[in-house]
């Protein structure tokens, strides 16, 4: 199965032996729930606390950590999945919560559109309006790369002093680039839903539906990572 998300590569099913039981997309649903409410109270609690918000500043790096831990050993994802949910909750709420204090509510809307972008996804799923296809599949992976190297590439030339007004700037040309962006992401979704789909009609080991919630929860923090640029982008250009 091919996927542009790093944590789902396509031969993830494959070399298990497989035990009497096996993932199922009801018990990946309620890990992911899981998972997501970990997330949402963590967030919350860095508003509530304001001295979390210094702590949650910090804790990207521990997730970025406990993301490629889980990555290479899908087998602990049950103990470092419910964790990254934890520290990067903290760290998204200590961002929100810096953006908040510039743009009041912005936050707010990003989430709101996040969930309404991946519950139309989920129906567009299983309606059969978007189908999962091998074309499907390397368009969206081709994208998705497309995207990294260019924002690796942004990143290098920032270093040396360099700003690539795609990304950091608000006209017209980046609010466009910020939309194919969160659209890029949004159909990284149907890939989640099929490999979901996918390893539930290959019998993987009942730990996999832990990978597979983490491995979602990867891709909902990067749309409402995106839908948050882009709706910055909008109010500063309102505000120019």
């Amino acid at each position: 199965m091919r996927t542009s998300n790093p944590a789902l590569g396509p031969n993830i099913f494959t070399g298990f032996s497989y035990a009497d039981q096996t993932m199922t997309v009801q018990g990946t649903v309620n890990k992911s729930a899981l998972l997501l409410l970990i997330t949402i109270i963590a967030a919350t609690s860095v508003w509530a606390v304001s001295g979390l918000s210094v702590i949650g500043i910090f804790a990207s790096i521990p997730a970025f950590i406990l993301a490629m831990i889980t990555v290479f050993k899908q087998e602990w994802a049950r103990i470092t999945a419910p964790i990254y949910a934890l520290v990067k909750g903290l760290a998204l709420g200590s961002l929100s919560w810096m953006i908040h204090r510039f743009y009041p509510g912005l936050p707010v809307q990003a989430v709101v559109l996040t969930f309404g972008v991946f519950f139309s996804m989920l129906v567009a799923y299983r309606s059969g309006m978007i189908r999962a296809t091998e074309k499907f599949m390397l368009g969206v992976a081709a994208a998705t790369g497309g995207i990294v190297i260019f924002y690796m590439i942004s990143w290098i030339i920032s270093i040396f002093g360099v700003h690539n007004p795609l990304i950091h700037g608000s006209g017209l040309m980046s609010i466009g680039f910020s939309v194919v962006v969160v659209i890029v992401a949004a159909l990284n979704l149907i890939l989640d839903f099929e490999f979901i789909q996918g390893g539930e009609r290959a019998g993987a080991p009942q730990h996999m539906e832990w990978y597979a919630a983490f491995s979602l929860m990867v891709t909902l923090v990067w749309l409402y990572m995106e839908i948050l640029i882009l709706l910055m982008k909008l109010a500063g250009r309102s505000q120019d």
